[in-house]
């Protein structure tokens, strides 16, 4: 098969096209053919060399995240899915690999394509949306007739935890560039700061959650905007000593996580509030959830360009210089 493979970190690396087996199945997972993958960030971090504590993968490594296709094989112990099924996925740490023309993915990972969505659509969404919603629904119990501060509202985990905010009934600000107003206005966002003329810190007060996505700067920031008893959500960092228990980090790693972390959590607990890192987790029942959501016409896709399977690295470039508005996504298989 046809893949674009890291083979030494670096932040001038590019991806290799290769030619190369077809992956191993599991018991538990299924093959899907992968029709389109989006790019994330997370991406651009792994390639360069930014998580290698955290996600100490081996080289060389197909990377991509998030998978929109076909299966076409299962593994003895699935039960819930069959060869045509149409699905998506965030596939699993350790398992990623989705710029490539197949991939493994756990069962546990995977749900039915949303209906109404096409394959490149379908497969702008399960990153953003597994993380908008383990930080809004799951770490945060959002409710009704709260506040909630999502930074970079025109970017990918922005433009959906926008939609799901106002669909748990919650009050939306945001920031985001001039160009970028309207958008975010059109997903819902109630208090829209355009990040060039106006600080957010100077405008917003007694917010019920706030979810980090920026630099230190403005996470230190974001503290102020809480009232007493709320709490911040990073999923920039830094790590917390939580997240590397979760993950069962060694020892040294942990403690580099809890010094990295000790000046905001202290700043968050001396003023009565709290501070999370989340590192979202691939989970096919929450996209299951998702799912619904998609097919009732609650949220919608936000996709800022397309690229062709070939030009890979030309995507993630576009995604690491932070102009994309919504997603962007690699179509895989050309379909006539």
């Amino acid at each position: 098969m046809k893949a674009f493979v890291l083979e030494r970190y670096g932040k001038r690396s590019a991806l290799v096209p290769t030619e190369m087996p077809q992956p191993a199945l599991r018991d538990d997972e299924v093959l899907i053919e992968v029709h389109a993958a989006s790019v994330n960030l997370l991406d651009s971090k792994i390639r360069d060399g930014e998580f290698k504590l955290i996600l100490p993968y081996r080289l060389p490594l197909v990377l991509g995240h998030d998978v929109a296709g076909v299966v076409i094989k299962t593994g003895p112990h699935v039960r819930l899915f069959k060869p045509g099924d149409e699905v998506y996925a965030r596939v699993d740490d350790f398992r990623i690999g989705t710029f490539a023309q197949f991939v493994p993915v756990k069962e546990t990972s995977l749900a039915l394509k949303p209906r109404d969505l096409s394959m490149e659509e379908a497969a702008s969404i399960p990153l953003v949306g597994l993380t908008a919603w383990q930080a809004l629904v799951e770490r945060a119990g959002l409710k009704r007739g709260q506040k909630v501060f999502i930074q970079a509202g025109s970017g990918g985990v922005g433009t959906f935890a926008i939609q799901l905010a106002k669909h748990l009934g919650a009050t939306v600000a945001t920031t985001t560039g001039t160009s970028n107003v309207a958008l975010v206005k059109g997903l819902g966002a109630d208090v829209v700061i355009d990040y060039k003329k106006q600080d957010f810190d100077g405008i917003l007060r007694d917010y019920d959650v706030v979810l980090n996505s920026q630099d230190g700067d403005t996470l230190k920031k974001s503290i102020g905007v809480l009232k007493r008893g709320g709490q911040v959500i990073s999923i920039s960092g830094p790590p917390d000593p939580e997240f590397g228990k979760t993950i069962g980090a060694p020892g040294f790693v942990r403690l580099i996580m809890r010094l990295l972390s000790s000046g905001i959590r202290r700043k968050a607990t001396g003023q009565g509030k709290r501070f999370s890192f989340l590192f979202m987790k691939a989970d096919g029942g929450q996209l299951q959830e998702i799912t619904r959501l998609i097919d009732a016409g609650a949220i919608r896709p936000v996709i800022d360009r397309v690229f062709p399977f070939e030009s890979t690295n030309e995507a993630l470039e576009y995604v690491k210089s932070g102009r994309a508005k919504g997603k962007v996504v690699i179509k895989v298989k050309q379909t006539r």
